[in-house]
């Protein structure tokens, strides 16, 4: 089973199109967490989820909120239910649903495929340039600190072959934001996975409103001197 990963918080403008555009795809199942939206994203996720024959299924998440949170949440099913390949992606349409299929064909030779948007034929559309500036300068910061050789370790469109994923400690996994996703490349490397990047065209949403803020900022600034604590703990 290929399962798609589809965190939700506020999406009711994206989440029909998205299902729509990934269920073309007859080997896909999605999954969609939803945080509580209030804006009745999981309700309408329900409803695509009674039409759908079985292949989109919607996880209710309650209690503490947050991006990391929902990824672990649906990770931890994903093995539950034996995918074998688990691409995670934003709802937003940031991630060109027309580009999962690449990213699943490229852990072929890989454990893990990371989409892309700093490597060659990588690009960004319709960001600030004030956001590709401070994406740019958080990549570059995070190698820096942490060794990880990816080069958009803060990409969150992915995916996992499910035995790598297994041997990642979802459970002690508690950052947010761009801090999860480095958390997570840490971890596959760390496991000796065998990561590659596949060059991806990212597009700034058009429809409804941006989750960054000063607390995800400031976690993402202090989470690669965790990581780089925690190794030299282990060597130690």
């Amino acid at each position: 089973m290929i399962l798609i990963v589809v965190p939700t918080y506020n999406e009711h403008e994206n989440l029909p199109r998205l299902a729509e555009a990934l269920l073309r795809f007859d080997d896909f199942t999605v999954l969609v967490v939803d945080d509580g939206s209030p804006d009745g994203t999981g309700e309408q996720a329900d409803r695509i989820a009674a039409e759908s024959g079985g292949r989109l299924r919607v996880m209710h998440r309650r209690g503490q909120r947050g991006l990391g949170r929902s990824y672990v949440d649906g990770f931890q099913e994903a093995l539950r239910l034996g995918a074998t390949r688990v691409v995670q992606m934003d709802a937003d349409f940031s991630h060109d649903p027309n580009e999962v299929m690449r990213l699943i064909d490229a852990t072929g030779a890989a454990d893990l495929a990371i989409g892309s948007r700093y490597i060659p034929g990588g690009t960004l559309h319709n960001w600030p340039w004030h956001r590709v500036a401070l994406s740019a300068f958080a990549n570059r910061y995070v190698r820096a600190i942490t060794g990880v050789p990816v080069n958009d370790c803060t990409s969150g469109f992915r995916c996992w072959r499910s035995d790598l994923l297994a041997r990642v400690p979802l459970v002690r996994i508690a950052s947010e934001g761009y801090a999860f996703q480095v958390e997570m490349a840490w971890h596959a490397s760390n496991a000796g996975a065998r990561i590659v990047e596949v060059p991806i065209t990212f597009v700034e949403r058009t429809r409804g409103s941006s989750k960054l803020s000063g607390r995800v900022i400031v976690e993402s600034a202090v989470m690669p001197w965790r990581l780089r604590s925690a190794a030299r703990g282990r060597r130690g």
